[in-house]
C-alpha cells in the first residue's frame, strides 16, 4: 500500500506540473481578456437567467438552468469546500486561500467558455438523445479527426468521476464527530458499514437517471448552502475582531510562503504555495476540468451564452463565497495552529471550538448532504463518459462500478484518494482546455450575436 501511495503521489505531482498550470491559469486569463471580462459585466443578467426569466419549456434539453447549476454545484460545493480548504491551509497556511481566489476569478471565465461550447456543439449519443460536454464539443466543433482527444477525456472521466475522495472524507467526519466521541470503536468494520449505507442511498437516486439527480440536487444544495452559511456566520460573528487581521494575513502570506510545508515548485516554497492554491481551487470549482459542461450541456435552452453565464456563477458561489467562509472559520478560531488535524477533521475542530454543543453535529449534517449530493452528480458525469465510449445502452454498467468504488473510498487513506483524483482531474483538463482555447473565437462571435438579439 505504501508503494501504491507513493506511486499515486508521483503521478499527481507529474500531472500538476508547470505545463498544466500554464494551460489552466494562462488559458483562463487569455479567455478573460478575449471576452473583455464579460462574465463580470453580465453578472446581473446571469442572475436573471438563473431565476428563469427566459425559460422556454419547448427549448431542447432535459433540465432547467437552475437544475443544471444545482447539479454542477452539488458536485463542486462539497468536500472541496469543507475538506479541500482545510487541506490547503494545513499544508500552505492562510496564503493558499488567496491563490484559490485567483483560481476562482479566472475559473469564472473558463467555465463561461466551456459551458457555452457545451450548448453550441451538442451531440447525440447512440440512442439519439441530445448530449453536451467536452467529449461532444470536441467532436462536433473540431471534427472527427479530434475524436482521440474526446476519447482521452472520457477515459479519464471514468476515473475522475469516482466518488472516492468525498466518501473518504465523509467516513472520516462520521468517525471523528459521531462515533469516536460516543465511545464507538472505529476501523475497517465501521468504515465498511458506512460504505454500505452510502451505497444504498446513492443507488436509490442514481439509478433513477438525470431527472431524479437534478431534482434531488435542486432541493438539497440550496438549503445546505444556506445552513452552512448561517453556521459560519455565527462563528465569524463571535470572532468578529479577528476577521480583518486574517484577511490581511491571507494576502500577506500569499506572497511569502514561509508557512508552506510541502514540496517546493519552481525552486521555492512560494511556487509550491501558488500551485497548492491553484490545485485546491481547481478541485473546489472544477473550472477547466470539464465536468460542469456535462451538466450544463443538458440544460433546456437554445441560447449558448445564457448557459455560459449561468455556469460562471458556479466558481463565484463555490470558491469566492463558500471556500472563503470555511477558510475564515478555520483561521479565526485558531485551530489551524493548535491541532495536527487535516482535511475535514480540521474544519470540524473549528466548528467544535466555536459551538461546543452542536457545532460539529450541524457541520456533519452539511457534510453528509454535500457529500451525498456530490455522489449523485459524479455518477451522472461518469455514466456520460461511459455512454460516449461504449454506447448509451452500456452506460448503466458504470453505476455498478461506481457503487463498488464507494466501498473503496470508505476504507482507504486520504492521501491516496487526493492524489488519485487530483492526477486524473489534471489529465481531464488537457483536452477540455485545448479544445476551448481553439474554439474561443467562435464563442466571442456568439457573444456579439447574442448581445444584438437580446438588446443588451
Amino acid at each position: 500500500m505504501q508503494q501504491l501511495d507513493q506511486l499515486l503521489s508521483d503521478f499527481s505531482s507529474l500531472a500538476w506540473g508547470l505545463p498544466l498550470l500554464i494551460l489552466l491559469i494562462g488559458g483562463g486569463l487569455y479567455l478573460l481578456i478575449l471576452s473583455r471580462f464579460l462574465p463580470f459585466r453580465y453578472f446581473g443578467h446571469a442572475i436573471q437567467v438563473l431565476r428563469g426569466k427566459f425559460d422556454d419549456p419547448n427549448d431542447p434539453g432535459q433540465i432547467s438552468h437552475f437544475q443544471a447549476l444545482s447539479t454542477a454545484l452539488s458536485a463542486t460545493v462539497g468536500m472541496g469546500n469543507i475538506a479541500g480548504v482545510a487541506v490547503a491551509i494545513s499544508i500552505g497556511g492562510p496564503g493558499a486561500v488567496f491563490w484559490m481566489w485567483v483560481s476562482a476569478i479566472i475559473g469564472m471565465s473558463t467555465k463561461f467558455f466551456t459551458s457555452t461550447l457545451a450548448i453550441m456543439y451538442r451531440g447525440k449519443d447512440s440512442a439519439g438523445n441530445i448530449q453536451g460536454g467536452p467529449m461532444y464539443f470536441i467532436v462536433e466543433g473540431l471534427g472527427k479527426a479530434w475524436k482521440p482527444l474526446a476519447i482521452f477525456f472520457s477515459v479519464c472521466g471514468l476515473i475522475g468521476a469516482l466518488p472516492v475522495f468525498n466518501v473518504n472524507q465523509l467516513t472520516q467526519a462520521i468517525n471523528d464527530i459521531l462515533l469516536q466521541p460516543n465511545g464507538i470503536e472505529t476501523g475497517l468494520y465501521s468504515n465498511l458499514i458506512i460504505g454500505v449505507v452510502l451505497v444504498i442511498i446513492t443507488s436509490v437516486v442514481i439509478l433513477g437517471g438525470l431527472n431524479r439527480i437534478s431534482k434531488t440536487a435542486a432541493r438539497l444544495v440550496p438549503s445546505m448552502v444556506l445552513l452552512y452559511f448561517v453556521l459560519v456566520m455565527i462563528i465569524l460573528f463571535t470572532h468578529i475582531e479577528e476577521i480583518p487581521k486574517y484577511f490581511s494575513l491571507i494576502i500577506e502570506d500569499a506572497f511569502d510562503g514561509s508557512l508552506f510545508k510541502a514540496d517546493c515548485f519552481l525552486g521555492g516554497s512560494l511556487g509550491g504555495l501558488i500551485l497548492l492554491g491553484i490545485r485546491r481551487g481547481a478541485f473546489s470549482n472544477e473550472a477547466g476540468i470539464g465536468t460542469a459542461p456535462m451538466a450544463h450541456g443538458a440544460a433546456k435552452t437554445d441560447e449558448p451564452i445564457r448557459e455560459g453565464l449561468v455556469a460562471m456563477l458556479g466558481p463565484a458561489i463555490d470558491t469566492l463565497v463558500v471556500c472563503t467562509l470555511t477558510a475564515l472559520a478555520i483561521l479565526v478560531t485558531g485551530v489551524w495552529q493548535t491541532t495536527d488535524a487535516n482535511g475535514v477533521s480540521l474544519t470540524a475542530s473549528a466548528f467544535g471550538n466555536a459551538m461546543p454543543q452542536m457545532g460539529k453535529y450541524l457541520l456533519l449534517l452539511c457534510i453528509a448532504v454535500f457529500s451525498v449530493s456530490s455522489l449523485f452528480s459524479y455518477s451522472y458525469y461518469g455514466s456520460k463518459c461511459m455512454s460516449f465510449l461504449f454506447g448509451a445502452d452500456k452506460k448503466h454498467y458504470y453505476n455498478y462500478f461506481y457503487i463498488i468504488s464507494i466501498i473503496l473510498g470508505a476504507t482507504t487513506s486520504l492521501s491516496m484518494m487526493i492524489n488519485l483524483i487530483d492526477g486524473v482531474f489534471a489529465l481531464m483538463a488537457i483536452p477540455t482546455m485545448t479544445a476551448t482555447l481553439i474554439m474561443a473565437p467562435r464563442v466571442v462571435k456568439e457573444i456579439k450575436v447574442y448581445k444584438q438579439r437580446s438588446k443588451l
